[in-house]
């Protein structure tokens, strides 16, 4: 009996859900390192890592990037933060699944973006804070203290802002003609 070739369009699906392995890793390394860190080291104790650059600090942030709305004495910041959080990823989830499958960067960025939510959004449900520890700097000039998904909710939107500026035949998938956001005219004519 001959061998059926398989539909490309049922690869699809199988090839895009492939980036939810880079945001279940980005979870996963974000969880291990904040347990480590809570198990660890002591509350705003600097341990060097790099001279003059580096140091792991255990902190517990109660607010949000940057330490935004930490001062906020309210029973209801935890919730409101936690509500705003499950938007965002309602948000970014959606433009997940309408990206087309050959956009690898995107997906990339996206995969970086909801691994990063999902772990500092699963910190804030079960201790109403996110713990961060890297403490970059530069002489007595210290950058907000963060972790391992606001690292690649960062790299997630900085690639994001690239492929934006990208020409769209620069774009992978993208046909002459095409700005790489879908198929092109010549494939939909055909």
């Amino acid at each position: 009996m001959p061998e059926i070739p398989p539909d490309p369009a049922s690869s699809r699906p199988a090839r895009k859900q492939t980036y939810l392995i880079l945001a279940l890793a980005v979870l996963v390394l974000d969880q291990w390192t904040k347990w480590w860190v809570e198990a660890n080291l002591a509350l705003h104790r600097p341990h060097e890592v790099i001279p003059g650059f580096l140091n792991l600090t255990h902190v517990v942030n109660r607010g949000v990037a940057f330490g935004l709305f930490s001062g906020i004495d309210s029973p209801l910041r935890t919730t409101v933060l936690t509500v705003l959080g499950l938007a965002a990823l309602g948000v970014v989830a959606f433009y997940y699944a309408r990206v087309d499958p050959a956009q690898r960067l995107l997906l990339t960025a996206l995969a970086l973006i909801l691994g990063g939510a999902v772990g500092n959004l699963t910190d804030r449900v079960l201790a109403g804070s996110v713990t961060d520890f890297i403490d970059a700097y530069l002489g007595s000039y210290h950058w907000h203290t963060f972790n391992v998904a606001d690292s690649a909710i960062t790299i997630g939107v900085g690639l994001i802002l690239w492929d934006s500026f990208r020409s769209g035949s620069d774009k992978e998938g993208a046909a002459p003609g095409n700005d790489g956001d879908g198929p092109s005219e010549d494939a939909i004519a055909s």
